[in-house]
């Protein structure tokens, strides 16, 4: 606390007690000062004015503004209403792109019914740094207390009259975005967008118009003719967007053709129409709830700033920093001052670990779909591709963007296509999970390799409850007596029901879902952009934990999380944190921060028993019992699978399948795939021929084998894939 300087009339009122306090007894008191006045010496004990002070300038740091009004005097308050007040200060922090308040308080004048306190402020700005400014605040008694008269130098002195500050800014270009082989996915650059207008384009001219666009823009013709058959209400047809150099390229051939509309803009541009959009992100202007908060950050109100994926989460490397000067201005507006200065910091440079070829195939493998697709990297959790069907073109989020309006009404899909369905859908993994049972079941000690069980079309262990397998639903031949792999490589429904009504039972109730815990289930994974937990619940009756066996109940998981521990299983049981950043790149060139794979768990099971469920999976594909066998023929990367049908309250079951890599190949790290088809029905029939097509992508550079309801790749024989009856396990009557 600082000294407090006495007025001079107080200092001669304490040397005159002092005076008399030292005359010996008898001795008639020297002549000294003139007595006070009572109203004066009833003001020695009023309350310290620098308290006061102190509490004003803490609330101005917590912005508690109603604490700052209601220590003002009367005067001042008569002076500015409340809500003038808070809207000064809050202008202030905008303008000056306030960060913090530091304050120091020097000393204080007390006067009878008067005080001055002066201190030294600090004003940090997120765009000129510090200002610091010596100051005083003037206070009034006012019913025995200090109240504070308000002035605009309380801020600083140079605002007195009434002044204010006004920030010209300057913003660096938004920082790039490339893939693993430092291919570009986002940029600030020129581009031209390109659409067509429906029945406008000479039908002779349609197939050499379309096969011109697959070259600039990367859209098979079969869905260009698709879309532009089927053009939205206004009849224009958003084709993408491609950057100046391509358009150049182009440009003379494509306004040969009737039809086309071609638009030149300069802004973020997202090649491809989106390279994992929702995994990447895209950026859009500030709303005005958003004004205040990122313009005291020292943003422009035309600014734009990451809004999901790798945009938000990089925000700070990608915005760079900008720079500016801090002015006075009074009320008219007319500069009086500069109170500070600072150049931009140009945007840093983001690497992915995202394949860009590989991606957008991917893309193009769940075109049609509702669902998504995982890809990592087996041994490190780099994700290699991340795709949510159906999915966006950040570049609608472009204003500039002749095709914006059009790619923001396709937005309103009842289908949802901004939801992330790879790190935010939330599925039943069906028997999928059976992995996590058979490791439960192995680990327990109860179940060994060799464990048979008789798996017939019913299962009725638990009185009074008779569950059926799917081969009943199929009216396939039971799958007769199996060991616990072959119970995995035929997907068992009983032998997993039993596996998790003996554990429940005779064990521990909660085995499972302790090992589906272990697994990575049920807590987020960690990757940069966020993802949903999931539901493991212990079970609470022996219903609930034969439900639960095979993934039912309430199970539910992401496929990034699926994905994730699915590697593990293949990489001998590390689980890592799934990765989507592999550097930042400073303006100089210089890395800034590498990114390098991070183990987040050990799977807790030993690798007697993970080898065990590996040749189970081994079996799925491999085997010609295996459930997915037939879609594996000829295949010649090593594959490690499992099909999943997961039942749902809608009718037709989710389809899921994945799988792991284990080439060992130089130049192909394996990798570990799971895809999940909403409603897609049984596991076999589909989502494994659409893994099927990504680990052909990976390794050979391009699909080779048709889907089954393909007549050529891209092109389906009939409007929806055609399957076959799901096999779920359902209770009969």
């Amino acid at each position: 606390m600082s000294r407090i300087r006495w007025s001079g009339l107080t200092l001669l009122f304490l040397l005159a007690a002092l005076l008399a306090a030292c005359t010996p007894p008898g001795t008639a008191a020297p002549p000294g000062p003139t007595p006070l006045p009572s109203p004066f010496v009833a003001t020695t004990h009023v309350p310290d004015p620098q308290v006061v002070a102190q509490a004003y300038l803490h609330a101005w740091q917590q912005h508690d503004y109603a604490t700052m009004y209601s220590l003002l005097t009367a005067v001042s308050q008569d002076a500015i209403s409340q809500d003038d007040f808070t809207a000064y200060y809050k202008d202030i922090a905008e303008n000056a792109a306030l960060q913090s308040v530091d304050f120091h308080i020097r000393s204080a004048l007390l006067a009878p019914r008067s005080a001055q306190v002066a201190y030294t402020i600090t004003l940090h700005s997120a765009v000129v740094g510090k200002i610091t400014r010596d100051t005083v605040m003037h206070l009034s008694l006012e019913k025995g207390a200090w109240r504070v008269q308000w002035d605009e130098a309380l801020i600083l002195p140079e605002l007195h009259g009434g002044k204010r500050l006004a920030l010209d800014l300057q913003v660096p270009a938004r920082g790039e975005i490339f893939d693993r082989n430092e291919k570009v996915i986002a940029t600030q650059t020129e581009a031209m967008s390109i659409g067509l207008m429906a029945g406008q384009v000479d039908p002779e001219q349609e197939d050499s118009l379309f096969s011109l666009l697959w070259r600039v823009t990367g859209i098979p013709p079969a869905y260009l003719r698709s879309a532009y058959e089927s053009p939205p209400p206004g009849g224009y047809v958003p084709i993408g967007e491609v950057s100046a150099d391509v358009a150049d390229k182009y440009y003379d051939r494509l306004v040969g053709f009737s039809g086309i509309v071609l638009r030149r803009y300069t802004g973020r541009w997202y090649y491809g129409g989106g390279v994992s959009p929702h995994g990447i992100g895209y950026i859009s202007a500030l709303q005005p709830d958003e004004l205040h908060t990122y313009r005291s950050k020292g943003y422009r109100v035309d600014q734009k700033i990451g809004r999901m994926g790798l945009e938000r989460w990089g925000e700070p490397y990608l915005a760079g920093k900008n720079g500016g000067t801090l002015y006075v201005v009074d009320a008219k507006g007319n500069i009086v001052q500069a109170l500070g200065k600072a150049s931009t910091r140009p945007a840093d440079t983001l690497y992915t670990t995202i394949d860009r070829d590989l991606q957008l195939q991917a893309q193009q493998a769940m075109k049609g779909f509702v669902g998504a697709i995982v890809v990592l990297e087996r041994d490190t959790g780099r994700v290699l591709a991340l795709v949510s069907s159906p999915g966006f073109d950040p570049n609608a989020f472009e204003a500039a963007n002749f095709n914006s309006p059009a790619l923001l009404q396709q937005l309103n899909n009842p289908a949802k296509p901004m939801l992330d369905r790879a790190t935010h859908g939330l599925y039943p993994p069906g028997s999928i999970f059976k992995i996590i049972t058979m490791a439960a079941a192995l680990e327990s000690g109860r179940f060994q390799e060799n464990t048979t069980y008789n798996c017939g079309y019913e299962f009725k262990e638990i009185p009074g409850l008779t569950l059926y397998d799917w081969t009943y639903e199929h009216g396939f031949h039971p799958s007769g007596k199996l060991n616990l792999p072959e119970g995995l490589m035929r997907s068992c429904n009983p032998y997993f029901w039993h596996i998790g009504l003996d554990l429940y039972k005779n064990y521990k109730p909660n085995a499972v879902a302790q090992m589906a815990r272990a697994f990575g289930l049920g807590s987020p994974t960690g990757i940069e952009i966020g993802d949903e937990a999931g539901q493991i619940v212990d079970p609470t009756n022996e219903r609930e934990a034969v439900q639960q066996a095979i993934g039912q109940g309430t199970t539910l998981v992401t496929p990034l999380q699926v994905a994730d521990y699915v590697a593990a299983v293949g990489n001998g049981g590390t689980l890592y944190t799934p990765q989507m950043v592999a550097k930042i790149v400073g303006p100089d060139g210089k890395v800034i921060q590498q990114f390098k794979p991070k183990v987040r768990g050990h799977l807790p099971v030993s690798p007697e028993n993970l080898a065990i469920i590996q040749k189970g999976m081994r079996m799925v594909v491999a085997n010609p019992r295996g459930t997915a066998y037939w879609r594996f023929l000829n295949f010649g990367i090593p594959l490690y699978g499992k099909t999943g049908t997961a039942s749902t309250a809608a009718g037709k079951p989710h389809a899921w399948f994945v799988a792991y890599t284990d080439a060992r190949r130089e130049d192909k790290p394996d990798i570990a795939v799971a895809v999940v088809v909403e409603y897609g029905g049984e596991g076999s029939e589909v989502a494994a021929p659409i893994l099927r097509r990504i680990v052909e992508i990976y390794f050979y550079g391009k699909p080779r084998a048709l889907y089954p309801w393909e007549a050529q790749i891209g092109v389906t024989r009939t409007p929806t894939p055609e399957t076959t009856a799901t096999p779920t396990p359902t209770p009969k009557p």
